[in-house]
């Protein structure tokens, strides 16, 4: 037994190297070479705009993803244009930790943000963040809805002015967001979870994701008269909870066609340490009044499908607004100038494992969409004024477009800022060191621009024909993500505990291959995790389990075959 936790410990300590070096996906002079050449082939992108929206809470359930249900024209036309990343992995589920990590470029161990309740340039360290690299070069930059994550983790003002170049815009409806403005069938209105509405109702007569549309096309048009170089980020407010969206969408999931979620039990050998028992979704009206059990509900069939319903029209619903966007971008001719990025915080469960909202480390709450459209680069050049996103009725177009390109590489949301940086010409920020905390300037994600142009084919062949097993384990590229708990066993802060009540972490490992997860002991006061106090661990392989339900980690033979991986990242 002591020789076995040795073991693990030796193995998660080669672990918590690759959380530090993940950066370095292949030696350092290689890297620097591709740089080199991959700087000089971005050239003619000097100056490109940059057009980076971000969804709340969006799982990858779109038509360019594979899924068969939703309508999602518009996102599926912008994939058909762009490089799209099929494994992409937030850091953290759940939304300011995730957002300050991406725009920072730094992990939650180093943002030390795992909640809520601090804003890193005190806590942590005086980062510079994305907008505020562009902006340091030239950009006009410019936020519209949620972006920063509101409050004390971005000081208050999205982290105004470091960040953005006037203040950033948020859509005077969004203060009704958990008011009581869903009708019930009694007429009366309740702040429900399931929240289908007539918008003429609402107040003001609209949404905020309706509202923030508008002021991005707004501030499209002053950017076209000023001819100046923005970088303008627009943050959706849906599918997040509550599920409050347009009546109309209703029609486009009619009930009897959704489903179950395809493992909707928890699984028999999930630690119960990795449970997320969804007290968020526990406090809307209409979750109340099924009193359900704490922690593990299940909550009834007909409404577990009544939330599948709502969340896929909630998508579509936000695939409108960015239809919408995307066609203002071509109204103003800036569709040859403007790099999109388009992508989530972080994914969300809808039943699978037992578990609703995001707070976990499995695929469905940490995998989310990434995809680029780079002109001239993921697609041939566009002429000036040439429609590349016209507007799609999600009502009426049935699509099957497909992305432009495809990566299957394991990637990250904390590589948005040196890919987004050396797509526009810009100076990719240099790897942060292995303490960075004094660093204002640096990045703990390397760009991802190296696999935009390659073939993955070729990528295969170049794998299977390696003859260094090290150096081709080396180069695999690995998603690291973590989550913390106040306890072993599932509480009612587990989803979203205060920092000075955490007490392990979990950090996870996730590949083409497999996700492994090892939880381990944790000291707030000095944001220390202890690897040789390891509570539980999960290991899933891919190919013969993708939904995550039998976890193998006791098995004797898996964890050595793990271990052997781990120590192949490490050399």
């Amino acid at each position: 037994m002591a020789a076995a936790s040795r073991c693990c410990a030796a193995a998660w300590l080669c672990l918590l190297g690759l959380l530090r070096d993940a950066v370095a996906f292949a030696p350092e002079a290689a890297a620097t070479r591709r740089l080199r050449t991959r700087r000089a082939a971005v050239g003619p992108r000097d100056g490109m705009n940059v057009l980076f929206i971000v969804v709340d809470d969006l799982r990858p359930v779109l038509g360019c993803y594979g899924d068969k249900l939703v309508k999602s024209p518009n996102i599926d036309q912008l994939a058909s244009q762009s490089i799209v990343f099929s494994n992409a992995y937030a850091q953290q589920a759940v939304c300011a930790p995730s957002r300050v990590s991406f725009l920072t470029g730094r992990r939650p161990d180093t943002t030390r943000l795992y909640d809520f309740y601090s804003y890193w340039r005190v806590h942590a360290g005086n980062y510079s963040t994305m907008p505020q690299y562009f902006k340091e070069n030239g950009y006009v930059t410019l936020s519209v809805g949620k972006v920063f994550h509101p409050g004390v983790s971005s000081n208050h003002s999205d982290d105004y002015p470091y960040s953005w170049s006037v203040p950033p815009f948020h859509p005077s409806t969004e203060k009704y967001e958990n008011d009581k403005t869903c009708r019930g069938k009694d007429g009366k209105l309740y702040a429900n979870l399931v929240c289908p509405v007539d918008v003429a109702e609402m107040p003001s007569g609209t949404l905020p994701d309706i509202q923030s549309t508008e002021e991005a096309i707004r501030l499209l048009n002053v950017m076209k008269t000023n001819k100046q170089k923005f970088f303008l980020a627009v943050g959706y407010h849906k599918p997040h909870i509550p599920l409050r969206y347009p009546q109309e969408f209703l029609k486009l999931y009619p009930l009897e066609n959704i489903t179950l979620a395809p493992d909707p039990w928890v699984p028999a050998k999930l630690p119960s340490v990795a449970y997320n028992p969804w007290a968020d979704i526990r406090q809307r009206d209409d979750v109340k009044a099924l009193n359900v059990s704490f922690p593990y509900g299940p909550l009834p069939d007909d409404f577990q499908r009544q939330i599948r319903q709502s969340y896929y029209a909630a998508v579509s619903y936000v695939d409108m607004q960015v239809g919408l966007l995307l066609d203002a971008l071509d109204d103003v001719g800036l569709s040859n100038s403007t790099i999109v990025v388009f992508t989530a915080d972080h994914g969300w469960s809808l039943g699978e494992h037992g578990e609703w909202a995001k707070y976990s480390n499995f695929d469905v709450a940490t995998r989310v969409p990434l995809m680029f459209y780079v002109p001239g680069m993921t697609t041939s050049s566009v002429s000036q004024g040439e429609r590349v996103f016209p507007y799609l009725d999600p009502f009426s177009h049935i699509l099957g477009l497909v992305p432009q390109g495809q990566s299957k590489k394991a990637v990250e949301l904390v590589s948005l800022f040196s890919t987004l940086a050396e797509l526009a010409g810009l100076q990719v920020p240099p790897v942060c060191p292995e303490t960075s905390f004094h660093v204002a300037l640096c990045t703990e994600g390397a760009s991802i621009v190296q696999y935009f142009n390659a073939s993955e084919d070729k990528m295969e062949e170049e794998k299977d024909g390696c003859d260094d097993t090290y150096r081709c384990f080396n180069e695999e590229p690995v998603a690291f993500s973590q989550y913390p708990r106040p306890a072993d066993t599932p509480q009612w802060n587990s989803d979203k505990p205060k920092l000075k009540d955490i007490r392990i972490m979990g950090y996870s490992m996730r590949t083409i291959d497999y996700r492994y997860t090892v939880w381990v002991g944790f000291n707030p006061n000095i944001f220390h995790a202890n690897f040789e106090d390891v509570h539980a661990g999960e290991l899933y392989m891919v190919e013969t389990d993708p939904n995550q339900d039998y976890n193998i980690y006791n098995n004797t033979s898996h964890g050595c075959f793990f271990k052997k991986i781990l120590g192949f990242l490490k050399h």
